[in-house]
């Protein structure tokens, strides 16, 4: 939409614009500029924000909002000196103080120990984290449209069952207090699958959640992800294919490659 913009020119062709992130970074220049890095959704701009062209309280502006906060901004679209997009603001909300100071960006979260507790200021201070969580949004979507494509049909199985089966693990168990029974957090879906390939669909899969009250290291978790495809008239060649093709479809997807 801005793209024919050069370095240093602004334009109101189109009206004032509405933008709304977090401030990761405060930068001032003399009394009457100040430079806020606005962050949202994955996305990064700038509020070049110019007391002459402020039409709102400068102090408040210029001693109240810190790195951190979130805020929402309406003003007149630019390109600054770098030839970045940015927004010339003339009226700046504060939507959201924050009360506890973020890591800064250039150091970032490193402790272990912090990082894993506190997955949200994690993924406000490491870009890495929030790049590998659409990277596991997007191996999933991919693994459901190879699938999808070739007629498998993707079910639901129990979770909560009397008798923990389909693999050599511990459950975790719990009580049901209106039926009175001890239940077990699935382990694996397998029998429930197999018996819906009984039943007559001959093509199923499920990509959910499975349980298994052991070990915990650094890859196992008590609480992961599987995939199981089931496929009547197949032997093991044939999901030995099967699985070389899907794991290639997803890099593709993925990686492009």
């Amino acid at each position: 939409r801005y793209a024919g913009l050069a370095a240093g020119e602004q334009t109101n062709a189109d009206g004032p614009v509405r933008v709304a992130g977090r401030i990761h970074g405060v930068r001032r220049s003399g009394k009457g500029l100040v430079f806020f890095d606005l962050k949202g959704d994955g996305a990064r701009m700038q509020l070049m924000c110019d007391k002459k062209h402020f039409e709102g309280e400068w102090q408040q502006l210029d001693t109240l909002i810190k790195r951190g906060d979130i805020v929402g901004a309406s003003g007149t679209p630019a390109r600054n000196q770098r030839g970045e997009l940015c927004v010339i603001p003339s009226h700046v909300e504060l939507l959201a103080p924050c009360v506890r100071l973020l890591p800064k960006e250039h150091f970032g979260l490193k402790d272990p120990d912090a990082r894993f507790r506190n997955r949200h200021v994690d993924l406000l201070a490491n870009v890495r984290v929030r790049q590998i969580f659409e990277g596991r949004s997007a191996v999933v979507r991919a693994i459901r449209e190879y699938l999808d494509a070739r007629s498998f049909l993707e079910v639901e199985t129990p979770v909560l069952a009397a008798k923990a089966s389909g693999a050599a693990a511990r459950p975790f168990s719990t009580h049901h207090n209106s039926l009175d029974a001890k239940l077990h957090m699935r382990v694996a879906p397998e029998l429930y699958l197999k018996r819906l390939v009984v039943g007559g669909l001959d093509r199923v899969y499920e990509l959910g959640k499975c349980f298994r009250n052991e070990g915990v290291d650094a890859t196992h978790n008590p609480e992961f992800t599987s995939v199981e495809v089931y496929q009547a008239y197949a032997d093991y060649k044939d999901m030995m294919l099967l699985t070389q093709d899907l794991l290639a479809h997803v890099a593709h997807r993925v990686l492009g490659s």
